[in-house]
């Protein structure tokens, strides 16, 4: 199975591929591109995994020289499988054209230069590129798009939701808040993260009781936030923990999950906030509000810190309505989201018993 990954940082699909490596063990020799050559996320695969990092020159804005580059890689290697993920692999779907090996595309979502609208430039591309693949799409939100705007057949389109080892997220027992709440969340810190409204967010929450915000993650945005954090005159009350290779137990520490992202489509970050039975206050981003249970949506709103920070006063304040949505999130992860269905689903699709070839 040939990877391509934009970049192998962590993220999302970049753990998801690494639990599904785990589980399918010796069934699959892998390799992985990462097209900005950070592999960072290669620490978190089993060290007896048959995985390899094939070098390959990328060079910006040289479409068609990539595209022959990458065909000619896919011959040397001739892969039972292609894998490509979002439209930073997209030239390896144009290299695989006439097609040398049958090839899935994972689309979990976009960069902030298509958070409002979609590029006329590359829904074509998609439309053109992606129909002799099986498109698989995480939310509904997504599987909708793939069908009525980038106009694929829609045999080459599947749904598939992502899962949680719900094992790794244990629900605290039911108990007072302390007297200074933590706010907490998983993120990258890119720019659609947008966690400068988080932080907006608190500092307004702030002004009516106490809380913290914990921040796991690392990114570019960094600075800027930390920054921002001391301008707000809240730098005392938020901790960024920085990149880590295994976050679950910092949901532990949490008594909410937020989430202020300006796009998503079904984030991790959420269901993991789920599995840990927490409630999860959030913009109304692509499958958030169908994801977690019926008793969180009301703490699904708009773009907007001023609303961010009353979802967050109001579940802190009232300990009943916490207790409810902490019971039914964990509830739901469970019937709904559990990773070994996951798991089974993209072993079928990667083995071609399910999906259009």
């Amino acid at each position: 199975m040939l990877s391509v990954f934009p970049t192998f940082a962590v993220g999302g699909a970049q753990v998801r591929f690494v639990r599904l490596a785990a589980a399918f063990g010796s069934a699959w020799r892998h390799a992985v591109i990462a097209m900005d050559g950070v592999r960072e996320c290669a620490e978190r695969l089993p060290r007896d995994l048959a995985v390899t990092f094939p070098e390959v020159s990328v060079a910006k804005g040289d479409v068609i020289g990539n595209v022959r580059r990458f065909r000619a890689l896919l011959r040397a290697l001739q892969p039972d499988l292609l894998v490509t993920h979002n439209w930073g692999s997209i030239e390896w779907a144009m290299a695989n054209l006439l097609p040398v090996a049958r090839h899935v595309h994972i689309e979990d979502g976009f960069g902030p230069e298509e958070r409002a609208r979609q590029l006329p430039r590359r829904v074509w591309t998609r439309r053109v590129v992606l129909r002799r693949a099986t498109v698989v799409l995480p939310s509904r939100t997504l599987e909708r798009l793939a069908r009525k705007v980038w106009r694929l057949p829609g045999e080459r389109v599947l749904y598939l939701p992502n899962g949680i080892d719900l094992a790794r997220f244990t629900p605290r027992a039911p108990s007072p808040l302390p007297a200074e709440p933590v706010i907490g969340t998983v993120a990258v810190l890119r720019a659609e993260k947008n966690l400068g409204r988080l932080l907006r967010a608190v500092a307004i929450a702030r002004a009516r009781r106490p809380v913290r915000l914990e921040i796991v993650g690392d990114g570019p945005e960094r600075a800027e936030l930390e920054r921002l954090a001391g301008e707000l005159g809240i730098a005392e009350a938020v901790t960024f923990h920085g990149r880590q290779a295994h976050p679950a137990p910092f949901y532990a520490r949490f008594d909410l999950v937020a989430l202020s992202s300006d796009t998503e489509q079904m984030p991790m970050c959420v269901l993991e906030g789920m599995a840990s039975g927490l409630p999860v206050v959030s913009t109304d981003v692509g499958d958030v509000r169908a994801m977690v249970a019926a008793e969180n949506a009301a703490l699904i709103v708009p773009k907007d810190e001023a609303a961010l920070a009353e979802a967050i006063l109001r579940v802190l304040d009232d300990d009943a309505l916490r207790r409810r949505i902490s019971t039914a999130n964990r509830a739901k992860a469970e019937a709904e989201f559990d990773e070994r269905v996951m798991i089974e689903r993209y072993r079928r699709l990667f083995a071609g018993e399910i999906g259009h070839w």
